[in-house]
């Protein structure tokens, strides 16, 4: 979309599906206050009998996915209650999880944006190379994290300040400014920024 001052935004639409608390964890209890959050219903045929017994209980529909969210004790929504895109506000800043795209095996270049080996002066196959590893007899080893070819992708990642542009409670859709971690129809968890609340 385009801003009244002409900017150009990046959109992504994030769908909330069956979003219910299905649970507390208390801190007497459980050592901390959180709200337990549940999404996509799926059949109480496929749910476990601890797990069942739980969702009888509470008269709720079982979860396929639940992710805790911590809050203080007086700003815990009552169990049943529903989330909908409402719940966030216009103009506030989220920070958004899920799991990235897998990209496999990939080299230094594509993984750590190396520059690779020049393309002459003596240097033969071996242009996209990350060049040397480490020292010699001291300390004799590679250092753990170095930055080497590996498995690229596929890991925990936060986009973090996501401005939201705006809401549809009856079509349940959230609209961010910016991209999000994951493929399409995959689940991200949504949760207020940590460094940024609203502009002013």
């Amino acid at each position: 979309m385009f801003t009244e001052q002409g900017e150009r935004l990046t959109l992504t639409l994030l769908q909330l599906e069956d979003c219910q608390v299905v649970g507390h964890k208390n801190l007497d209890r459980d050592g901390y206050d959180a709200i337990v959050l549940g999404a996509v219903t799926k059949k109480p045929s496929d749910v476990a009998k601890p797990q069942k017994k739980f969702y009888i209980d509470s008269k709720l529909e079982p979860r396929k996915i639940l992710k805790e969210f911590r809050v203080d004790e007086n700003n815990k929504l009552a169990i049943g209650t529903e989330v909908k895109p409402s719940h966030f506000k216009i103009g506030q800043y989220i920070d958004i999880s899920g799991r990235s795209i897998g990209k496999g095996f990939a080299g230094v270049m594509k993984r750590h944006n190396f520059a690779g080996l020049e393309a002459s002066h003596g240097v033969s196959i071996s242009h996209r190379s990350h060049g040397s590893t480490g020292q010699c007899q001291d300390p004799g080893r590679v250092f753990k994290g170095k930055k080497m070819a590996g498995h690229l992708g596929d890991k925990n990642v936060t986009m973090q300040n996501l401005k939201v542009v705006s809401v549809d409670d009856e079509k349940s859709i959230l609209i961010v400014s910016g991209n999000i971690p994951g493929s399409k129809g995959k689940y991200v968890f949504v949760k207020d920024a940590v460094k940024k609340s609203v502009d002013a």
